[in-house]
């Protein structure tokens, strides 16, 4: 090709990206019901204004999963968080002692095979709480987890910034 035919290559390919680009910025306006001609700095504020409300509801156990299957295979539910120990886990849509019949012992959910699982698990389990809670009252959640490896895994939130250790032994989210 001439220099000349690159060229007007090169602005066709350009404009049919273009196009591209356009349709595709349509289709999200119209999946999110917004006009298609809105200011960058109105998407920007409409998207913040989502982030926070998604943060919200992740704060209270609700997790919106796009693909469960591969970001939750293990079925991890933590919009249903289980009572522990009412003096060290305390939920927000639940009384601080709620009453139970002495026959039905507290659901608990199957601890996590996988590591990235198990941090999960534990993340959620302290995001939802509403205090400081112990290893010990998270590990209580989980059928066979052991203290010593929620402990571990809290330890790491802490040291990556996620989770908080206001006092020894007692974490927050």
């Amino acid at each position: 090709m001439t220099a000349k035919e690159k060229a007007i290559h090169e602005q066709g390919l350009i404009s049919v990206l273009k196009q591209l680009h356009d349709e595709l910025d349509a289709a999200v306006a119209d999946a999110y019901g917004w006009p298609v001609d809105l200011p960058d700095e109105e998407i920007l504020v409409r998207l913040v204004a989502l982030n926070a409300e998604r943060a919200a509801e992740e704060a209270q156990g609700l997790v919106r999963w796009l693909r469960p299957e591969y970001q939750n295979p293990s079925g991890f539910d933590s919009a249903q968080p289980t009572d522990t120990s009412a003096e060290q886990m305390v939920f927000p849509d639940q009384p601080a002692f709620p009453e139970r019949s002495r026959r039905e012992p507290p659901a608990r959910h199957l601890w996590p095979k996988t590591l990235p699982e198990q941090v999960a698990a534990v993340r959620a389990s302290l995001t939802s709480a509403t205090g400081p809670v112990t290893a010990e009252a998270i590990a209580r959640n989980f059928q066979r987890a052991r203290t010593e490896k929620v402990a571990e895994l809290l330890i790491t939130l802490v040291a990556l910034g996620q989770a908080r250790e206001p006092e020894p032994g007692l974490f927050t989210g």
